[in-house]
């Protein structure tokens, strides 16, 4: 019989044997589906990790992993870092496995194959911490800029209108609407080309609802065994999984209390500002501070985790992204606290600096993570609802 060993060398074989001088696990050609191909061959041999997550089972169900199963794989992967520290062929064993790393250069491309309109894909290699927070200030400089030359910059502004006698509310929907409306529908088109590119068919009722579940609680941020990732060592933490849900959940808090403002404004006829014990308030304030809190440990946990489990390359997205998420909230929750002050203005500005520039970008920066892998998980629970394609032992 033969062994592991040589079973993972036979799948290895092609891909071993195109390894160039610039690192062990890297495809002659660059391409990372390539580099993925070559690592879940040799995962398909071992199945060590198989009940880590839903990419392992769901990478049994193949043989071959031609591009769309690499994108649809690569967006199943949470970058937990689990599989890596268990592997016996990460590096530096010959073999190179590095799951995490080969799957989110794979997720970034990606984002960028599937972008609406494919014109805009290259934005994603462009988004970076610079870029997210130069826009946002530019931004705001802008819009200082506008209240200077209405005298508004340092006056003031009446306490019964607030904000909206610095810029006015029709002014603010004209600009921030299309804006956002355009990101929804960028980020719509986008996961639908990519659905139809590695779709399975229509979704059922419980499929969907397994896939929501997985999604709003970050299943497959527990390492398979509900302790955690690994972070800057082999510990298992649950502090990615936390942060994560500080910051989603914080997200939809301040975007539900936009909404309650605005049914506030048009149904019942009550314009911002509103006291701290309203519902807008309620949900924004908390919201503010769950996002700051999370988007700041997520931006901490960047720069301690594993230099194995980060693709390089794409730290300048992730970081852009995240620092971003942390403007808004922060610039957020220190105009709350301005009402009345001659500080107000300018936390305005800066705030609807990092929001317009948040909405500018969202399309093509590391939000689209949570939408593809949205995606991914809605295919994975249809897919495990069904018959395996293989038919293995069958005459």
């Amino acid at each position: 019989m033969r062994t592991l060993e040589a079973l993972t060398r036979e799948a290895t074989a092609l891909g071993a044997n195109e390894m160039v001088a610039r690192g062990p696990g890297e495809a002659r050609d660059g391409a990372p589906e390539h580099e993925v191909a070559r690592i879940l061959q040799i995962c398909n041999a071992c199945r060590y990790c198989e009940g880590f997550c839903a990419v392992f089972p769901a990478m049994t169900r193949r043989l071959e992993f031609p591009q769309a199963d690499v994108h649809y794989l690569a967006n199943l992967c949470h970058q937990c870092g689990a599989c890596l520290h268990a592997c016996q062929y990460a590096p530096p064993h010959d073999f190179a496995v590095n799951v995490p790393r080969a799957m989110a250069r794979v997720r970034a491309d990606t984002y960028a194959t599937y972008a609406w309109p494919p014109a805009l894909g290259g934005l994603y290699r462009r988004n970076g911490l610079v870029l997210a927070l130069a826009l946002a200030l530019a931004l705001a400089l802008f819009l200082a800029l506008a209240a200077a030359s209405n005298g508004q910059l340092l006056a003031p502004p009446n306490a019964a209108s607030a904000f909206y006698a610095v810029f006015p509310h029709k002014l603010l929907v004209s600009i921030f609407l299309p804006v956002f409306g355009f990101a929804v529908l960028a980020l719509g088109l986008g996961v639908r080309r990519f659905w139809q590119a590695v779709g399975e068919g229509p979704p059922t009722v419980p499929a969907v609802a397994e896939a929501a579940r997985n999604a709003l609680t970050l299943k497959y941020l527990d390492g398979g065994h509900g302790d955690g990732c690994n972070e800057d060592s082999d510990r298992f933490t649950l502090q990615r999984r936390r942060l994560h849900h500080l910051t989603f959940y914080g997200f939809m808090f301040c975007f539900a209390s936009t909404g309650v403002a605005t049914l506030y404004h048009y149904l019942l006829g009550l314009p911002a500002p509103y006291g701290f014990s309203s519902l807008p308030k309620l949900l924004g304030v908390p919201g503010g501070v769950a996002l700051m809190l999370g988007s700041a440990g997520l931006l901490a946990l960047q720069w301690r985790r594993h230099p194995l489990q980060r693709a390089p390359e794409q730290r300048p997205m992730d970081v852009g992204f995240i620092a971003l998420l942390c403007l808004v909230a922060a610039s957020g929750l220190a105009l709350a606290l301005s009402h009345g002050t001659a500080a107000l203005t300018l936390l305005l500005c800066l705030h609807l600096g990092a929001v317009m520039a948040f909405f500018l970008t969202m399309p093509y920066s590391k939000f689209a993570h949570g939408v593809y892998r949205s995606a991914a998980l809605l295919k994975w629970s249809i897919e495990r609802r069904q018959p395996s394609k293989l038919k293995l032992g069958d005459d």
